[in-house]
This record gives structure tokens, sequence and C-alpha cells, in this order.
């Protein structure tokens, strides 16, 4: 822990709001959160004990600046939920929704695939990749498992390209910004009781800006480039403070799109197609969505168990 402290009108005039808790992590020691259950439910998950940490998410931030003015984005895409500025972000991966007919790898125009094609296959982001995968590995076996199991099934169904292999989560966003602020969001593409993963990345002072606000769990936390954070997306409204004038974030999450696992759920068809299920199937799968919500939240593990 360490970093600027606040005082609590600091806080509260921060967020705009009383009652928050500002929290001065470092980005280097992992802080699990846990409910009123013990049940770990976030982690900040730091950065690895690796001298060469700071090339690594330094190059990644430069290699994602320096692809920025390339991007080949419509108003639209620059323009959304997710900030309250301009806001640059391209998604890659296996995914299933907004009227697909099953699943498919996310479309993007040839100059956008081109760019993130040549991000995914460099060092450094493997490596950020592959620290969020061992920290899902750790922190929550079960739902780790759990995807490992319900993605192979998906492959065994048909062969989709994986954005990093071995690694759990599907999809990946790259957010290359400008980042100045981002809106109070949900990540309604993540199964709800799921995990992304979100790694800073940028040159900005973490005392001043780009600090991370729960909004339900009504915390404040300082979020230091090269840092990686594990959160239930779907579940935890959260944004980002601003940045200086003359300071740049960017940021790369990971995520399994919840659609994914609502497919393979319905056997392998969309919610319409399985409309079509006989009477005693579709009375089973009412049954089961009764105890849906419970069976996901026994994928998390208590603090004591780990």
């Amino acid at each position: 822990m360490g970093g600027r402290e606040y005082t609590q009108e600091e806080i509260d005039r921060m967020v705009g709001m009383t009652g928050f808790m500002y929290v001065a992590w470092l980005g280097i020691l992992t802080i699990p959160i846990l409910d009123a259950h013990r049940r770990v439910i976030a982690v900040l998950g730091g950065r690895p004990n690796d001298e060469d940490w700071p090339e690594v998410h330094g190059g990644a931030h430069m290699m994602m600046q320096e692809r920025l003015p390339r991007l080949c984005l419509t108003h639209d895409r620059l323009h959304h939920r997710r900030a309250q500025t301009s806001f640059a972000a391209v998604s890659r991966g296996p995914s299933f929704g907004s009227g697909q007919t099953e699943p498919v790898e996310l479309r993007n125009n040839v100059t956008n695939t081109q760019l993130t094609d040549e991000l995914m296959a460099h060092e450094y982001f493997k490596r950020i990749a592959l620290f969020a995968n061992s920290l899902l590995m750790l922190w929550a076996p079960r739902l780790y498992l759990y995807y490992q199991v319900q993605m192979e099934k998906l492959c065994s169904w048909r062969k989709l390209r994986w954005n990093f292999p071995g690694c759990a989560f599907a999809g990946a966003t790259f957010n290359f910004g400008p980042r100045t602020i981002t809106a109070p969001h949900v990540d309604f593409a993540n199964l709800a009781w799921g995990w992304c993963s979100i790694t800073a990345l940028g040159n900005f002072d973490p005392d001043v800006g780009g600090m991370l606000i729960f909004w339900h769990l009504k915390l404040v936390i300082r979020f230091p480039p090269g840092s990686t954070v594990l959160i239930p997306s779907a579940l935890v409204k959260h944004s980002n403070t601003p940045i200086g004038k003359n300071e740049t974030r960017t940021s790369f999450a990971q995520y399994t799109a919840g659609g994914l696992f609502h497919w393979l759920w319905n056997g392998f068809k969309t919610d319409a197609a399985f409309e079509n299920a006989d009477a005693g199937v579709k009375a089973q799968r009412a049954a089961e969505e009764k105890e849906r919500w419970i069976e996901g939240m026994a994928m998390y593990s208590t603090i004591d168990e780990l």
C-alpha cells in the first residue's frame, strides 16, 4: 500500500457522492476483495515479481499508442456507453450475441484486424494475458475450470481461433483511448458472475488520475500502470477517473462473452431455437434456472479455503 492519501472530503468530491473509501494500492501486492460470506468476489491482482515487467507493460502501451492513428473506426465505434469522450476500442475473439445465429469470431475491418493481430502476436501481450490467466486460476479455481471445460465444448463443436492459446479468457478488448474519463458501466458481454481482467497501461500519475471506482462497493482504488485487476464486470458498476491533460492511458481487458455460455447451455442453440424444444426439456430448464445463480456463486472460493 502507498501513494497519496486523500481526505474524506476529497474522496467525496472526486465521485460526487459520500461514503466512498480510498484504497491506496501500489499495484504490486495482491489484495482480494471479499463479500459478507468471505467469498473472493474480485482481486486487485498486482503484477508479476519480474524485473522485466516495466519493459513489458511500457512496451505494450507504446505499441498501442503507435497504432492508434492507424485505426479505422466509425463515429459509433468512437462514441459509446463506455466513455464520456471519444474513446477508441477494438475487441477480438469468439463471441455470441447481437443477432448472431451461432458463435463466431468478432469481425473487424482489415486494418483493425491486422493491427490487433500484431499486438496479440507480441510477447508483451502474451505475458500480460498469461499473468491474468494465472490470477484467475489461483483465486477462482472452480470458475477457471468451468471456463476451460465450457470452452473445450465450444471448440469440439467448431474450431474457433483463440486469442491466446491456453488462456481461459476467450475474448479481449484493446482500449486505445485517448482515455480522459470513462462512464460508469457494467459489461453485459461477460457471464454475470464471471470475471474479466483489466490491465492498466500508460504514462500517467496514478496518485492524481486513472483511479478505478467500484460504485456498488463504494471503493476508489489507485490503479497504476502495469497492474491487473479481476472483477465481475457484469455485476459491479465501474469506471475510471480522468488523467492529466498531457498524460496517456490505455488498457487491455480480457473476458469470455456470457452469450457463449448461454448458447452451450441451450444445447448449441439460440434462445429462439430452444423455444422449439419439447415441453419436458423446457420444464427442466425452468427448474435449473432457479438454481443457476446459486451454482454460479458457488464457483467463487472463500478466502479460508484458499
